[in-house]
């Protein structure tokens, strides 16, 4: 973090269409074989139908096998459906799975059928404002048989486009606003302490925060909210952005092996782990000469900057942990893994610390966590 003497890159690599009235960035698609990937939520809920309509002068294929977890099978079998559709636009529509799940399906179909593949454009369009998938080069995959969740990286993945609709997610409901609100707050927060953190990344992460304090919690309480649902969606691409260069942290690893092994929405794991990593990071207590480690400080700089009291490294952290908590509380997210209906035993616990500790994540994290440390943070989420 505050890395300083080598070269850096930054690319946001995504062309980016937002605001109200964005979807109609793609009725300048013409006489293109476009394949729709989406759920079946999404497709009966009529948002797919929209999309469609906006494409009127395109022959239109659908994938809509996207599950909440998508698995390799499912991966597989949209890579069979792009073949059979000869695609030549990919239109991802819906939450982070669909996204996920259409970034893998491009990047296996051109890798295994070079030949036979030729995508011009790879379109995000999310559905949620959480994910911030439409503009990152990652992809979360899950493997029932080993019961893990992987993230893949692969520069190949990164949507070209992404459209930003809001009007999309005014009817989210509001538990899932609430999850994957918390999801976008996790990234931006994440990628601020990472260890690969640049002056770009910090500014992004930086009014990501601001803009999740601020309207998360009107998009909660009013979801036709159309001026917080704007911002929310812009916090989520812009924390997307951040992580896309920074990276993620131990909250991420943790929260990766919860969603596997205990089945809980990814966005409130990380809303439950939240406070308690910040503490572990900031290690406040352990701070000697008066000198606070870097996350410490930047914590404390993030407090200050959504308004709250920090004077001091100790009480800066204090301050943004106790926000958090205030927030998930205003959200209704449990507050801990039993409220959850998590039921944590030894073994799952012994395999989600370690599948957290080899978590791609989990390598940028500010501090080099131990069994242990997974350890101790999961009994103080317990409940």
């Amino acid at each position: 973090m505050d890395i300083g003497g080598h070269m850096l890159e930054f690319d946001f690599g995504t062309k980016i269409f937002f605001g109200e009235g964005s979807l109609e960035h793609l009725r300048s698609i013409k006489n293109k074989r476009v394949l729709i990937i989406t759920d079946t939520f999404i497709f009966n809920s009529g948002i797919a139908k929209k999309v469609e309509e906006a494409l009127p002068k395109c022959e239109i294929s659908y994938f809509k096998e996207i599950t909440a977890e998508p698995e390799i099978s499912v991966i597989c079998a949209g890579v069979n459906c792009l073949l059979n559709a000869k695609a030549e636009i990919i239109v991802a529509v819906g939450g982070g799975s669909a996204l996920d799940a259409a970034k893998a399906i491009r990047y296996m179909a051109e890798k295994v059928y070079p030949n036979q593949v030729h995508i011009e454009e790879c379109i995000a369009i999310p559905t949620t404002s959480g994910t911030g998938s439409e503009v990152t080069e990652f992809a979360v995959i899950t493997d029932p048989e080993q019961k893990i969740k992987f993230p893949l990286r692969e520069a190949g993945m990164r949507p070209t486009i992404a459209i930003l609709e809001p009007t999309l997610v005014a009817s989210v409901p509001s538990s899932v606003t609430a999850d994957t609100g918390m999801d976008v707050l996790t990234h931006a927060i994440e990628a601020y302490v990472s260890l690969n953190a640049n002056d770009f990344s910090d500014a992004l992460a930086e009014k990501a925060v601001t803009l999740v304090m601020k309207f998360l919690p009107r998009a909660y309480l009013k979801g036709s909210d159309m001026l917080a649902r704007e911002k929310m969606h812009n916090a989520s691409c812009m924390a997307g952005l951040a992580f896309a260069s920074a990276g993620l942290g131990l909250n991420h690893g943790i929260a990766h092996g919860l969603g596997a092994h205990l089945h809980l929405p990814h966005g409130r794991a990380n809303a439950i782990l939240l406070p308690h990593t910040i503490e572990y990071n900031a290690n406040v207590k352990d701070c000697r000469n008066g000198v606070f480690s870097v996350a410490a400080r930047k914590y404390r700089r993030l407090a200050k900057l959504i308004g709250l009291p920090a004077n001091t490294e100790l009480i800066g952290t204090d301050q943004l942990r106790r926000a958090i908590i205030k927030l998930n509380q205003t959200l209704r997210i449990p507050p801990d893994l039993k409220a959850a209906n998590c039921e944590l035993d030894r073994n799952s616990k012994e395999q989600i610390a370690e599948s957290a500790l080899k978590d791609v994540t989990t390598q940028t994290n500010p501090r080099v966590p131990s069994k242990q440390d997974v350890f101790d943070i999961l009994d103080r989420c317990r409940g």
